[in-house]
């Protein structure tokens, strides 16, 4: 099953602009609002509001003041979730984002699911490799595939022992911003949905690793939407699509990212699915990330 409607999400308590992670994440823009956190909690609220009006199920934990944790409302890059009771932790190239890793959110998800298998990746942080959750990886659960863009938060030897361990394929390539710099995630420029992915094509530079990327979308039956740098800077790459308890499925970004697109690609995206979005300015500028990263999809059986 590609998606779920069962979705963790972490709610901020000091959400700021994180400096470990401004290194390699471009889409970070430092604040000069002195209110970045009551901004981002009302946003994260009303994104809640927006979500579970439609019928989407959200676990939602109240993070913790201490360790302070700026990035904790980005749940998906450190831990992953996976039909057999499979959870899954990520090592993480910021420090301060290794303390997200709190036992209190691994306590509520233990209370709710059955977790048969955990898969602790952790120890690679000794090494300085890293791979980032569902923010270095875009599954295909579907077809079993992992496409990743390798870069300082995504390593190939960890990828591989991923795909190893839980049976995924690995479609490993090289994606680039409009300045040439190495993009930090995967999820920020690709969503795989069931029948479609949205990509930024353009960002692959190397013709071979382009159609092999391709060729991997189109030979699972998918059709591909493709968007320009310009949107993917608005992250409309950074997508998720959901479904409720009446299988009603939808696709998830941020208004930013639904502004960015034009009439036909959201006519293309409407044909699949309807599409949920929500302001969430405050947390993509400060944080370079958006919808798709607050979101981790839970695919555990229930107790």
């Amino acid at each position: 099953m590609q998606h779920t409607s069962q979705i963790l999400m972490i709610k901020p308590v000091k959400f700021d602009f994180n400096k470990e992670t401004a290194v390699n994440n471009l889409f970070q823009v430092r604040s000069s609002d002195s209110a970045v956190q009551e901004k981002a909690l009302g946003e994260f609220e009303d994104f809640i509001e927006t979500l579970e009006k439609f019928g989407i199920d959200v676990m939602v934990i109240e993070d913790s003041p201490e360790p302070h944790t700026p990035d904790s409302v980005f749940p998906n890059n450190w831990i992953s979730f996976h039909e057999n009771g499979t959870l899954i932790l990520y090592p993480m190239f910021a420090e301060n984002r290794r303390l997200e890793r709190k036992q209190t959110v691994l306590d509520a998800i233990h209370e709710k699911f059955k977790v048969t298998r955990t898969i602790d990746l952790t120890a690679y942080e000794k090494q300085n490799l890293f791979l980032e959750g569902t923010g270095s990886m875009v599954l295909d659960r579907d077809h079993k595939i992992a496409y990743a863009c390798l870069s300082p938060r995504t390593n190939i030897h960890i990828l591989e022992q991923f795909c190893e361990q839980t049976g995924y394929t690995p479609i490993s390539f090289s994606s680039v911003d409009a300045d040439d710099q190495a993009i930090y995630h995967t999820n920020v420029m690709m969503c795989v949905a069931d029948n479609y992915v949205v990509i930024c094509l353009e960002s692959i530079k190397d013709n071979v690793e382009k159609a092999k990327v391709s060729n991997s979308i189109l030979q699972t039956g998918k059709q591909i939407i493709d968007i320009s740098y310009k949107q993917m800077n608005c992250f409309a790459g950074n997508m998720l699509q959901v479904n409720n308890a009446d299988a009603q499925v939808f696709v998830v970004m941020s208004s930013q990212a639904y502004r960015s697109l034009n009439e036909k690609q959201l006519k293309k995206i409407e044909s699949f699915n309807p599409i949920i979005h929500a302001d969430i300015t405050t947390i993509e500028t400060n944080g370079g990330g958006s919808a798709r990263c607050m979101m981790a999809e839970i695919f555990l059986p229930l107790k």
